[in-house]
């Protein structure tokens, strides 16, 4: 196979150490040197000095969990090209398998370009990635309390979600603060109902008639202030989030023109793509990268199903969110389209469909920066021929034992 680098450095990554293979080939044949590296500070800094004194060009690692990171760090800006490595893509062949034999495979693949890149954003996008991952973690956590607190009702045989819409709100919250406190009168409690919930008091009085004690208002305690906690960060996250998302004011605009894309998915796809169109050289690279895509499978000329390629999951799960939300937003494209897809395939696939149809957009719009202008619920209707249809209908009327007769309508 044919070499497309001449000089070119694998590092097998791990946590504690980092072996180096700098593959060199000059008028008398291919020098290798190989060294293993400690990954303190010190010893990525002499990786660096080992890397520089070598003369590579491109340098390709792989993607070990959180330790490639410190790595691919402290040689960032020292050589052209620093490419991280799916690990999916550069197993070696089984059989006397070593570090230094990884590394050696990582610098052959990389010379004869076996191997693609993935996408490492700029330091500014990586941090903010952070942010965004960490409030996801925050609110995932919160949500989780949330349950755990509708547990420990259930457990003192207290039915407040059978009364009320959720287990958290003004009234609910009111309610069990009241039960900590030490209030036990069902008749009290359903008293403190606010809005549509009065309605309801009666109801109320019978499922707030429980065996709630003292240890369910201890665990009740806990849980309601770790919720508080978790509401604090989120807004702190929140808050840093968008101070550094000030100069991508008009990304945010445009994305947030997209039905069903609310600010905070807006932030998520700005995070995790960095924002700049031109890393994907068309929208179907970015939804392939993404995971919202259909994989391919073809052996011997057949073709199978083979869903969803395993993409970035953060911005998968952002996007099918926000697709579930627009297929309820009615009047629009993609209303129309999840109720098209949901009908024959089912509401998942119909999710991933109209997702896959936000994120084409979303690089369309970001590529030329224009607003988001829908076509309409009835796109699709429009694109039917209206004589084909009227055909269609006819047979159809005509198949229930009645005669109908197709004429233009007179303007």
């Amino acid at each position: 196979m044919k070499r497309i680098r001449n000089k070119v450095a694998g590092l097998d990554v791990h946590r504690d150490s980092v072996v180096a293979c700098c593959r060199i080939e000059g008028p008398s044949g291919i020098e290798l040197s190989k060294e293993t590296f400690p990954t303190t500070q010190a010893g990525l800094t002499d990786l660096a000095a080992f890397i520089h004194e070598s003369g590579v060009s491109t340098v390709a690692m792989e993607a070990t969990g959180v330790y490639w990171r410190p790595v691919y760090y402290v040689i960032e800006g020292l050589v052209p090209e620093l490419w991280l490595c799916n690990a999916q893509h550069v197993k070696n062949v089984p059989g006397r398998k070593t570090d230094l034999s990884d590394a050696e495979w990582l610098s052959d693949v990389a010379a004869h370009g076996m191997v693609r890149p993935s996408l490492v954003p700029p330091k500014e996008i990586r941090e903010l990635r952070e942010l965004t991952r960490y409030r996801k973690s925050q609110v995932d956590t919160r949500s989780k309390e949330i349950q755990r607190l509708e547990k420990v009702l259930q457990d003192a045989g207290i039915k407040l979600t059978s009364v009320a819409s959720a287990v958290w709100s003004a009234s609910s919250r009111e309610i069990i603060e009241a039960m900590i406190a030490g209030e036990r009168d069902p008749k009290v409690l359903a008293q403190m109902a606010k809005s549509r919930l009065r309605s309801k008091i009666a109801l109320l009085e019978e499922a707030l008639a429980g065996t709630f004690n003292d240890h369910h208002a201890r665990m009740c305690r806990q849980i309601i202030d770790h919720i508080d906690f978790l509401d604090k960060t989120i807004a702190v996250l929140t808050k840093d989030i968008c101070e550094a998302l000030v100069d991508f004011s008009p990304a945010m605009t445009i994305l947030c023109s997209i039905p069903g894309v609310s600010e905070t998915t807006a932030q998520v796809i700005i995070a995790e793509t960095g924002g700049d169109m031109s890393k994907f050289p068309t929208s179907g690279h970015l939804c392939a990268w993404a995971g919202v895509a259909p994989a391919s499978y073809e052996s011997a000329g057949k073709r199978r199903p083979a869903g969803t390629r395993n993409g970035a999951p953060w911005l998968r799960r952002a996007l099918i969110e926000s697709a579930r939300a627009a297929a309820r937003t009615k009047g629009t494209y993609y209303y129309a389209q999840y109720a098209r897809i949901a009908k024959r395939r089912g509401p998942n696939k119909a999710a991933v469909a109209v997702a896959h149809s936000m994120l084409d957009t979303a690089w369309h719009l970001l590529t030329n920066g224009t607003l988001y202008e829908d076509p309409g619920a009835d796109y699709f209707d429009r694109r039917n021929d209206p004589a084909t249809q009227a055909k269609k209908l006819a047979e159809r009327i005509k198949a229930l034992g009645y005669e109908v007769t197709i004429s233009n309508q007179v303007a």
